[in-house]
C-alpha cells in the first residue's frame, strides 16, 4: 500500500474529510451570512456575479453564493432574493457547502 494511503471503514471517512478540506483550501474562505447582509453586499457591486440554486425536498429553499473583495459569501433563504439589474446570475443544479 502506498505511503499515506487510506482504505476502508474509518479511513474512508478520513479520506472524504481530506478531499473536502482540500476543496475548501482551493476555493478560499466561505462566509455564511444572513440574507439581509448578503443583499447589502450585492448592492455594493456594480456588475457582480451571483450563483444560485433553487431546491429542497419538503420545502423550497434558495442558496446564493457570491465573491466580494476576494471572500466568498453564502446565504440560504426560504424566498428568492431580489437581485439588482446588472448582476450576472448563474443558476446551478446544486450548491454544496461544507458544514
Amino acid at each position: 500500500m502506498p505511503n499515506g494511503a487510506v482504505t476502508g471503514g474509518i479511513g474512508g471517512g478520513a479520506a472524504a474529510y481530506y478531499v473536502m478540506a482540500n476543496a475548501i483550501k482551493a476555493s478560499g474562505a466561505i462566509v455564511k451570512v444572513e440574507a439581509d447582509v448578503f443583499q447589502q453586499l450585492i448592492q455594493k457591486q456594480q456588475n457582480g456575479l451571483v450563483v444560485f440554486n433553487e431546491g429542497g425536498i419538503l420545502s423550497t429553499s434558495y442558496k446564493y453564493l457570491m465573491s466580494y473583495k476576494g471572500i466568498f459569501f453564502f446565504t440560504k433563504t426560504k424566498t428568492p432574493l431580489i437581485l439588482p439589474g446588472g448582476m450576472e446570475v448563474v443558476k446551478t443544479k446544486k450548491i454544496w457547502m461544507p458544514d
